[in-house]
C-alpha cells in the first residue's frame, strides 16, 4: 500500500504514521464508506472491522433492492474515512481507498470475526422490513492517509 502523491498540496495537521493509523482502524470502528456508479457518488455511515490489510464491513439488504448493493457492485474504488473530533488540536483522521469485493463463502466467517473484533454496531431493525441478506464486503487499501492534530504530538 503506497502513500498518495499530495504533489503542491499541503496537508494540514501531522501525518499518521503506519503504527498510528493501524492503532486508529482498530479502535474506531464506524466511519463513512463512498462507492460510486458512473458520476453519482453515494456514502453512507457503516461499522467496520480492520485487520491490518483490510477493511470489513457488512451491507445489509432490507426486502429486494439495496442501493448499496447496487452502487457496491459498480465502484471500481471505494473511499472510506474516519475521524474523531475532541478539539481543534486533538483530532485524527484517516482515509483510504482501493477496490471493494465481496468476501467469498470461505473467507465469510473471517470477515465477520474481524467486525467483531472492533466494529461498533448500531440497531438497525426497521419494522416491517426484515434483513434479506448480509454480504461481508472487503476494501483492499492501495493508499492510506492519516492525519492528526499537532495536540496529539504533545
Amino acid at each position: 500500500m503506497e502513500e498518495p502523491d499530495t504533489g503542491d498540496r499541503p496537508l494540514r495537521g501531522v501525518a499518521m504514521d503506519e503504527a498510528e493509523r493501524d492503532e486508529f482502524l482498530r479502535e474506531r470502528g464506524i466511519g463513512v464508506l463512498s462507492l460510486a456508479s458512473e458520476d453519482v457518488a453515494y456514502g453512507f455511515p457503516i461499522s467496520f472491522g480492520w485487520d491490518g490489510d483490510a477493511l470489513y464491513f457488512v451491507l445489509l439488504r432490507f426486502g429486494e433492492d439495496s442501493e448499496k448493493l447496487d452502487y457496491a457492485a459498480t465502484t471500481e474504488t471505494a473511499t472510506f474515512s474516519t475521524y474523531n473530533f475532541d478539539d481543534e488540536h486533538h483530532w485524527r483522521s484517516v482515509v483510504a481507498r482501493g477496490p471493494i469485493e465481496e468476501v467469498s463463502a470461505e473467507e465469510t466467517d473471517d470477515a465477520t470475526d474481524t467486525m467483531f473484533d472492533n466494529a461498533q454496531f448500531a440497531s438497525l431493525f426497521p419494522h416491517g422490513e426484515p434483513i434479506t441478506d448480509q454480504p461481508r464486503y472487503r476494501l483492499d487499501p492501495e493508499e492510506i492517509t492519516g492525519q492528526k492534530g499537532q495536540g496529539y504530538d504533545d
